[in-house]
């Protein structure tokens, strides 16, 4: 029977997929387009693990009252009060525990560090890597999963199809006439999304002095729409110029300066 889910139900679907004409294919990857999606799967990975670490180290902290500010580069400070020894802040018993914690964070950063010096090797000897770089908030790590991950730029038809295939883009729910846009789904590809997001916010956080034309379309959008908002915004324009420069071959141009 046709409801029943079957091998025969399965191929008779697959069958009359592949002839539909709006059916979109996966384009073959090279062996070297997997070789980087690898290491970028592995940097990921590692990533992780430091992010865990340093939470753990922040949390056992936390429950003697030594508070650090956030962020990943302030933890440098609770890693020299642990290292000093300071018995008035940290118990000796507690410092042993910690240091076992510490070594693995200090043997994570080399291996992230190793892994992104062979990316940016292979970023600079990529000519498609190197175009995509120039767009104002990608840099090597970001130019080469884009790279890596499209195979052929051409199966989009637009900019816009790359981007909602990244998953910049609201979730819709439209019926009856009218169209309904929610928050951005976790569908698509999360790895590119966070890397395009993380470099919007980096440009966005650096408008200070700049007067071409991207950055005051920037300002004006964050007189209007809140910040997270306008990162969105931002990180889809630049999936939508990538696809431009991976499909035309062309070179990112900065725009010329607004008028006052």
């Amino acid at each position: 029977m046709r409801r029943s889910k079957t091998d025969a139900a399965d191929a008779a679907a697959i069958c009359e997929a592949v002839g539909r004409p709006s059916m979109r294919f996966v384009p073959v990857k090279s062996e070297d387009q997997q070789a980087a999606l690898l290491h970028h799967r592995v940097r990921d990975l590692l990533v992780r693990q430091r992010t865990m670490l340093i939470n753990a180290l922040r949390g056992h902290l936390a429950e003697f009252g030594i508070i650090a500010p956030a962020g990943h580069h302030r933890v440098g400070d609770l890693v020299a009060l642990i290292q000093e020894g300071a018995e008035a802040s940290v118990p000796k018993l507690t410092r042993e525990a910690l240091l076992a914690l510490i070594a693995e964070l200090h043997a994570l950063e080399e291996r992230i560090a190793a892994i992104e010096a062979v990316i940016v090797r292979e970023h600079k000897a990529d000519e498609m890597s190197r175009r995509l770089a120039a767009i104002p908030g990608i840099g090597p790590i970001t130019a080469s999963a884009l790279a890596a991950t499209i195979a052929d730029a051409s199966t989009f038809r637009s900019g816009r199809e790359l981007a909602a295939w990244i998953g910049l883009v609201p979730r819709q729910h439209s019926s009856g006439g009218k169209q309904r846009l929610g928050r951005v789904s976790k569908q698509g590809n999360g790895y590119l999304r966070r890397l395009l997001t993380i470099g919007a916010t980096a440009v966005m956080r650096r408008l200070t002095g700049k007067t071409d034309g991207h950055s005051a379309w920037i300002r004006s959008l964050l007189e209007r729409r809140p910040f997270r908002l306008v990162s969105l915004a931002v990180a889809n324009k630049m999936a939508r110029i990538a696809w431009a420069l991976m499909a035309r071959g062309d070179t990112y141009r900065t725009r010329a300066p607004a008028m006052a």
